[in-house]
């Protein structure tokens, strides 16, 4: 049985803020290539920056009902602005085939737990605390996709969701048995990011469902 939800409560300190910033500038990348990929203008690539940037972390903060962080700090905007610029004036060949998924990669497993560690701060529950994650991991990637016309990766059986479900829930875990917050969000981030690597090296996927023969 999980001990009362004030034990887990935790502080947002330097090494969370900065996964912050990391998960909202390469999430903030990913959006711009797949701008780029659509030979779009540099507004369509800040605007698309934007949106998977800090798409996630804005549902979060409307459901646990904390100010929206990147209205109330302008860092998480001007990180998701520098992102477009730099995509846009790189040349395209820098940039491999699957490094939208590799970005991608890195701001789930970081959202993914800040986005509990914020949570539990604000004193939700800590199983919802790692759903929590999982909304700020994956939203602005299923809605940048939804932008650029490409199919969700919600509708494909790699290790997506299932990638931030286990950093957040790793992260609330590890929180509960009395890690520091530090070490229990590097620990979290780096093990999400390992299993989202494998899928997408490997293609490692859930099984999916089949229809029983009459």
């Amino acid at each position: 049985m999980l001990p009362p939800t004030p034990s887990l409560a935790t502080s947002i300190g330097p090494v969370l803020e900065t996964l912050s910033i990391v998960g909202t500038f390469v999430f903030g990348a990913s959006g711009a290539l797949a701008a780029a990929r659509l030979q779009q203008t540099l507004v369509t690539f800040a605007f698309f920056a934007l949106v998977t940037g800090v798409g996630g972390g804005t549902v979060r903060d409307f459901l646990i009902g904390a100010p929206v962080f990147w209205v109330v700090d302008a860092v998480p905007a001007m990180a998701c602005m520098s992102a477009a610029v730099i995509v846009w004036f790189t040349p395209r060949r820098w940039w491999s085939d699957r490094a939208l998924d590799w970005l991608d990669a890195i701001g789930l497993a970081a959202f993914a737990v800040f986005g509990a560690a914020k949570a539990l701060s604000f004193g939700v529950p800590p199983f919802v605390a790692g759903m929590m994650g999982v909304v700020t991991g994956c939203v602005g990637g299923i809605m940048r996709d939804l932008l650029a016309g490409e199919p969700s990766i919600l509708l494909r059986p790699e290790l997506y969701v299932t990638a931030a479900a286990f950093a957040s829930g790793l992260f609330v875990a590890l929180r509960w048995i009395g890690l520091d917050v530090p070490v229990a969000g590097l620990i979290a981030a780096t093990l999400g990011f390992a299993l989202r690597a494998m899928a997408i090296a490997r293609g490692l996927g859930l099984p999916i469902y089949r229809q029983p023969a009459d």
